[in-house]
């Protein structure tokens, strides 16, 4: 994704080099820290508002360093475009104004940055545009900078949760989800995000029962997977999902990705944490951040 400077000089120095990845929800955030030296961590903090949260990062959990932020998904949105005709250079301004009546933001008032999506021979070029306010991204920024921590990437689930898949050739469909939203599928290959959709109506499927998920919820979820891969695979014309990984952190996960593999037809499989975070499924994006380096909404 090409780089965006908007934000660069609210962004701070700091001297500490340990590494925090934080999640941002709807009532809550998370956070992953990878000190230089001690034992990494992950912890929850409900809040009534995560950004409000923010604050109580440095007094209460000592955290400094660089940080990586993942919006939510109330924060952002992701729209599909036609690739603008213009030199590299103008395309991030010439999106502004395309996309102006698609989202709730005005171009004043608005930072985006975009990544390409697969190509189709004699199709127009297709790239997804990611945006969001940037007076809200101004308001984590400084408070952030407030709690001596300076933040390097600002990006969203869709890249956080990528980045937890290892690097490989073929295409892989990702079933995941974060805490209080919906469930996300993505395709990855070569570490790249080549589709993304949200599943609406999932946001409560904790709450359920085995019986309740076998009976109606994975039924509907091998549905839209089915669609998914068919769109991939025909309508994109991509090579064959070979494979499905879940991280959907729920008592149930384990029932939920074998009765996904009775319906799919494909093998199923949990998504592995890196190492020291295999307990740690419910903080996936925090960690997944920590990992980052360019992908994003902005960058510092």
């Amino acid at each position: 994704m090409a780089l965006n400077t908007q934000l660069k000089k609210f962004f701070s120095k700091t001297k500490s080099t340990d590494n925090v990845g934080l999640s941002l929800r709807q009532q809550s955030l998370a956070f992953c820290l990878i000190p230089d030296v001690g034992e990494s961590k992950c912890q929850k903090i409900v809040s009534d508002n995560a950004v409000h949260g923010l604050s109580t990062l440095k007094k209460q959990y000592g955290l400094e360093g660089r940080c990586q932020v993942v919006l939510s998904a109330s924060q952002y949105q992701i729209i599909q475009v036609n690739k603008p005709n213009v030199p590299e250079s103008e395309i991030l301004g010439a999106l502004k104004w395309q996309i102006k009546d698609l989202v709730p933001y005005s171009p004043e008032n608005m930072i985006l940055d975009y990544f390409d999506g697969p190509i189709l021979v004699g199709a127009a070029e297709k790239i997804n545009v990611v945006c969001a306010e940037f007076s809200v991204l101004k308001e984590i920024v400084d408070r952030l900078n407030k709690e001596e921590l300076a933040v390097k990437v600002i990006t969203t689930a869709e890249f956080a949760f990528a980045k937890l898949l290892p690097i490989q050739s073929s295409p892989c469909l990702l079933v995941c989800q974060r805490e209080e939203e919906e469930v996300l599928l993505l395709i990855v290959q070569d570490g790249r995000v080549y589709f993304h959709r949200r599943l609406r109506g999932y946001a409560q499927i904790a709450a359920k029962s085995e019986d309740e998920l076998a009976t109606t919820v994975i039924d509907t979820l091998s549905l839209e997977v089915q669609r998914s891969i068919d769109y991939f695979e025909r309508q994109l014309k991509q090579a064959p999902i070979k494979s499905i990984k879940v991280i959907i952190p729920i008592a149930s996960e384990g029932f939920l990705a074998r009765k996904l593999a009775e319906n799919t037809h494909i093998p199923v499989e949990l998504l592995s944490m890196p190492a020291g975070f295999e307990q740690q499924r419910e903080f996936a994006t925090a960690v997944g951040a920590t990992m980052l380096s360019g992908v994003a909404v902005a960058n510092g």
